[in-house]
């Protein structure tokens, strides 16, 4: 997958405020070594570094164009690229991080206990991740990616929900942890711009999609979407839409 980070960053406030709503119920005094997994153009990892200035900050993302990004506003933080289904930390972090990454992996069965083998003892694992793939957004992407001109080149790309109740992150963790802080949100993000939710999910959802079809079918794709979630997410007189968002939070302490 190709990250545009200009049209990440066409929301980046909004996309930011739950990075900062995980941060800030984080019991740490003064973590040493922090890791921020899927750091993006770095918007959570200038979150850390304002809270913990005297840390030393890993910002970790598969995106060269995302580091690039993020390098130019902090061109002192630890810059990674590195596939973090497979990453793992020696030695550990007092802090790993991760805010609107992990839901694109698989196996969580497997990744969630690896991660939380990379905190050190009396650290933590903070992560959230979207649980909105329910939403009309979500089902209006898979019946146009499930249509005729589609079907052959995206069907395969469609990926179950992929992020499991709180009690089942619970359950993967609770044995080596002492605590667990879990809580979900349903943000109501208030969106600026003609085909507001067409662009919010351009930057994220669609973009293995995308990957996926040639410029005109990507214009054929766009167009049907932008039909589709027009109806369903109407923009209001003032000029805003308003985008309702559920996401999951949890910090597990070592």
């Amino acid at each position: 997958m190709s990250w545009d980070p200009a049209q990440y960053g066409l929301f980046l406030d909004q996309r930011t405020r739950p990075a900062a709503d995980l941060l800030a119920h984080i019991r740490l005094e003064a973590p040493a070594r922090i890791a921020d997994l899927g750091c993006g153009p770095g918007n959570s990892t200038a979150l850390l570094a304002k809270r913990w200035p005297k840390a030393a900050i890993t910002g970790i993302d598969s995106s060269q164009a995302m580091l690039e990004k993020a390098r130019e506003s902090a061109p002192d933080i630890d810059w990674q690229c590195a596939d973090i289904a497979q990453w793992r930390a020696d030695p550990p972090f007092a802090l790993i991080y991760s805010n609107a990454l992990l839901h694109w992996l698989d196996n969580h069965a497997v990744l969630f206990p690896r991660l939380l083998s990379s905190v050190a003892k009396g650290g933590a694992l903070a992560v959230q991740m979207p649980r909105n793939f329910d939403a009309p957004s979500h089902r209006i992407i898979a019946a146009v990616a499930q249509s005729a001109p589609f079907r052959a080149k995206l069907s395969g790309r469609l990926r179950e929900a992929p992020v499991a109740d709180p009690d089942y992150y619970y359950q993967l963790l609770a044995a080596d942890c002492h605590l667990i802080d879990m809580w979900e949100t349903s943000y109501l993000h208030v969106l600026e711009g003609e085909d507001a939710v067409l662009n919010w999910i351009k930057g994220t959802a669609l973009v293995p999609l995308l990957a996926a079809l040639d410029a005109g079918e990507q214009n054929d794709f766009i167009c049907e979407l932008a039909a589709r979630l027009a109806a369903a997410y109407p923009r209001r007189e003032d000029g805003k839409t308003l985008l309702p968002f559920k996401r999951l939070f949890f910090i597990a302490y070592r």
